[in-house]
């Protein structure tokens, strides 16, 4: 059965979806969240998410007041392979959240990719408006390239378009078109309107294929395109509010006019209302002996001389009287080493 997109009570929004449009988190975790205690609104701490609130309430979650709402925004980002679409694993494994561009407001993912899967998934800052692109009801097509062990045949792939039901669960239509074999593969391009849990690979399981590569090319208007994996880019304003337009809008409460949180500013901010730490002295190690770093002053001799000063004196007086101080290892031509070359040989062999 599929839900419905929530209406708008006259005395306001739940709770829950208020703090998912704010970008803070998803309304599922805004419900953990005001479970264990650390949402209060006016003051006082609330246990349920059964509570309207308007914008003149005042919500504290974890000591600080809920970031006021920012414009509507949407990211492509391409998910690789072996990154779990959540914010937490109870097994360990990677995240995307833990791998997502730094530059990035706070965001949530617009439906799941699996942890093999790879390729487009949306992300954006708006927990009402992933709510509702999110829906079957909403019936945007998802795209997929696929590659899997086996070999089918065009018609068991035409069956898939009236549905079918495996161990129990019942799957709506899929486009399944075969585009070429290589090897013991198959690579075949998928269309499916809803996404269950692992759809592709339980359908085409059914008929003999196990999937081994499946990445998502598009989501209903919005393409993979050339974006690098691990990438992720903006859908501009104007193309979001084109694609984002007249019901889906109003069930989304889409806002395109809001201003715009800057994320590095934001947290440049932070940073700027920390008390700087205090710069730690450096201790040189002193070459001076005794004195540990200090100046030492020079040894004057009787007269209040260094002893520089006394002995540029003393060769001064000599110069003075035509005496010259001695230069040690002075040698004169007849002092020459004689060289093996010319000592000379026995008499008559030269």
């Amino acid at each position: 059965m599929n839900r419905k997109p929530e209406q708008k009570s006259p005395d306001g929004e739940r709770i829950a979806k208020v703090m998912a449009r704010a970008g803070l988190c998803s309304r599922r975790d805004a419900e953990t969240w005001i479970a264990a205690g650390r949402v209060s609104v006016n003051g006082k701490l609330i246990a349920s998410p059964a509570l309207n609130v308007t914008k003149h309430d005042r919500i504290v979650v974890d000591g600080k007041p809920l970031p006021g709402r920012e414009r509507t925004r949407l990211f492509r980002y391409y998910k690789p392979r072996g990154l779990m679409t959540t914010n937490r694993d109870p097994e360990g494994r990677p995240t995307l959240f833990q791998h997502l561009p730094k530059d990035l407001p706070r965001v949530v993912t617009v439906g799941r990719l699996d942890f093999n899967s790879e390729g487009l998934l949306l992300l954006t800052n708006d927990g009402g408006l992933a709510r509702v692109l999110e829906l079957p009801a909403t019936g945007w097509l998802r795209r997929y390239r696929v590659r899997a062990k086996g070999r089918v045949r065009p018609e068991e792939l035409d069956n898939l378009r009236k549905g079918v039901t495996v161990e129990g669960i019942s799957y709506g239509p899929m486009e399944a078109t075969l585009d070429r074999e290589q090897g013991h593969n198959v690579w075949l391009t998928i269309g499916l309107r809803e996404g269950k849990n692992r759809e592709v690979r339980n359908v085409l399981r059914s008929i003999g294929l196990e999937v081994n590569r499946l990445i998502r090319l598009s989501y209903g208007p919005f393409q993979l395109g050339d974006l690098k994996e691990g990438a992720a880019e903006e859908v501009k304003t104007p193309i979001l509010r084109e694609q984002i337009s007249g019901k889906l809008a109003e069930d989304a409460a889409a806002d395109f006019e809001a201003p715009l949180r800057d994320v590095m500013a934001v947290a440049k901010a932070e940073l700027q209302n920390k008390k700087p730490a205090e710069k730690p002295v450096r201790k040189t190690l002193s070459l001076r002996g005794p004195s540990k770093g200090k100046f030492r002053p020079k040894e004057k001799d009787g007269h209040g001389r260094s002893k520089r000063e006394a002995g540029n004196v003393k060769r001064e007086g000599r110069e003075k009287h035509g005496e010259t101080a001695p230069v040690k290892n002075q040698r004169g031509p007849h002092k020459r080493k004689q060289g093996r070359g010319d000592r000379p040989g026995p008499r008559g062999k030269r």
